[in-house]
């Protein structure tokens, strides 16, 4: 197996396991957020019925969301960029004794 496929296999893991949990985060952090600004939203969070406590939820995912979303975009970049020519990719052994 070369480094091309497994860059795409952990691009893959990492867009199943962080992007689309990161997605569904970010949706459910707008929600929360925009029903925290509804009058007379009946409002749960943890038996609060406070719209602070729905807006710091949905700030919070919102928050984490955008860190899920980015890391299979990282991983992405660089596992499947082609390195530069000049690089050192395997170090020599040294000489025998």
């Amino acid at each position: 197996m070369n480094n091309k496929n497994k860059g795409l296999i952990a691009t893959i893991a990492t867009v199943v396991l962080c992007g689309c949990p990161g997605l569904f985060m970010c949706f459910m952090g707008a929600m929360y957020t925009g029903i925290s600004f509804m009058p007379g939203a009946d409002i749960d969070i943890n038996g609060s019925s406070d719209p602070a406590s729905a807006t710091a939820l949905g700030v919070t995912l919102l928050c984490v969301s955008i860190v899920f979303i980015v890391i299979p975009i990282v991983v992405g970049f660089f596992t499947m960029r082609k390195k530069p020519e000049g690089s050192v990719e395997e170090v020599p052994p040294p000489p025998a004794a």
